[in-house]
């Protein structure tokens, strides 16, 4: 990649935590990169997030490119492309744009009545903020995230004042890459890779 990105094979946003690959040689960097192309790396994410995915909201159901699949499993399957307006923000666009898929299961929920969630996010493609605006557009907005969070707050009545203050005073999405799975171009053999929860999310995952 040149002598200002020696071995960057991929990204993840600004202020989202957890695991990346570096690349020590230029072997290993094709073959990982052409990987990253093929969209075969095992990718999954855990995420903080407002209201609970259910198969049963009519909201949902009438909402384009959203389906559940065996086993709760919400996956949005649209066109990403910048935003007409904000250039530093994406949109789902089905008219224009790059195809993106996620694929979100639910681990746990929060509140009483439920008002947060724990949810593992899988990508089958890896657009840029790919997570964040997807959840966003379904009406699952990461909590803490200062671009596509909005200004939504969650109810005293549901997690009490404690986990409401906990969750305004997030100031990035609660968002972190947990597991990456590749192949060495070197040996050929499936390494898989898991970073546990930072500490600032886990914090906030306790309290909810």
């Amino acid at each position: 990649g040149g002598a200002k990105r020696p071995g960057i094979v991929h990204r993840i946003d600004k202020d989202t935590s957890g695991l990346l690959v570096v690349a020590k040689s230029d072997r290993a960097l094709q073959g990982l990169a052409e990987q990253f192309a093929a969209h075969s790396v095992a990718r999954e994410y855990r995420a903080l997030v407002h209201g609970v995915p259910d198969a049963g909201d009519p909201r949902l159901a009438g909402l384009r490119g959203v389906r559940f699949e065996p086993g709760g499993v919400l996956c949005l399957t649209t066109l990403i492309d910048r935003h007409r307006t904000d250039r530093q923000k994406q949109a789902v666009c089905f008219d224009r744009g790059r195809r993106a898929v996620t694929r979100a299961r639910l681990l746990e929920r929060f509140g009483d009545p439920p008002a947060a969630a724990h949810l593992s996010c899988r990508l089958e493609t890896g657009r840029t903020h790919q997570i964040r605006v997807h959840l966003a557009y379904a009406g699952f907005g990461l909590i803490g995230d200062p671009v596509y969070g909005g200004t939504r707050r969650l109810s005293h009545r549901a997690v009490g004042p404690e986990g409401d203050s906990a969750a305004a005073a997030y100031t990035h999405q609660a968002l972190q890459a947990a597991e990456l799975g590749i192949v060495p171009p070197q040996t050929r053999a499936d390494q898989r890779f898991a970073a546990p929860m930072p500490a600032d999310m886990a914090t906030l995952r306790a309290v909810l």
